[in-house]
């Protein structure tokens, strides 16, 4: 893996724009902006790709960060130019809203899962996303259990869950479930970890479930 790549966790963006200061940090690592590749959790919702994909290269758009193409990954696509496209990224952003597990089989499926993780484009990722780019992913259904874990892409030995929130029930008896197998990040909403050069930075609120305790997780937690 390149230890020079340079790595962005999200959990999500609400009001579908980026804070000031995760764009002002998007803006310093990604200096050069010619490709970016969208890779979708939902393969076959191809309506719904292609409106994501848009709004949320709108979100680097709003704050002068544009690229100057960029394109979803979804089942349309035919390997060849998937590996195209990826060969030439500047930037990958795994895409929410869907099957974590579906996300990963598709990047194999399109022949560019080593290109993710070992090219030199920087790799962002939100929601299901950024649970697939930790060592462990854990993902659930929306009933008590996790699913059963899998190898996730491994650019720090975490194990994400996205849109932490205290008043969501269901999702906290989730993190506790899986916190007594392993460490949970559970990254709040507009919140972000930054990795380049084995250097970490956190920005936002992100806690730290173990044994089913709540406390806060820090740059000490992420293991590279």
């Amino acid at each position: 893996m390149n230890s020079n790549k340079a790595i962005a966790f999200f959990s999500g963006f609400p009001d579908r724009r980026f804070t000031d200061e995760i764009a002002a940090r998007l803006e310093k690592e990604l200096p050069v902006r010619r490709c970016i590749v969208f890779i979708t959790t939902c393969p076959v919702d191809y309506q719904q790709n292609d409106e994501d994909s848009a709004g949320m290269h709108g979100m680097f758009v709003e704050y002068g960060i544009g690229f100057e193409r960029f394109c979803v990954v979804d089942a349309r696509m035919d390997p060849a130019d998937a590996q195209k496209w990826a060969r030439e990224a500047d930037c990958f952003f795994l895409m929410g809203g869907g099957v974590c597990a579906e996300q990963m089989q598709l990047m194999r499926d399109k022949g560019i899962y080593d290109i993710v993780r070992d090219g030199p484009g920087m790799v962002l990722g939100v929601s299901a996303g950024s649970m697939n780019m930790g060592k462990t992913t854990v993902d659930w259904t929306g009933d008590w259990e996790p699913l059963e874990p899998y190898e996730g892409l491994g650019f720090a030995d975490i194990t994400v869950i996205s849109h932490f929130d205290y008043g969501d029930t269901g999702r906290l008896r989730f993190m506790k479930a899986v916190s007594m197998e392993r460490p949970v990040c559970a990254m709040e909403d507009e919140s972000a970890i930054f990795i380049r050069n084995g250097k970490v930075d956190i920005i936002g609120m992100i806690h730290k479930v173990e044994n089913g305790n709540i406390g806060l997780f820090t740059e000490e937690d992420v293991r590279l």
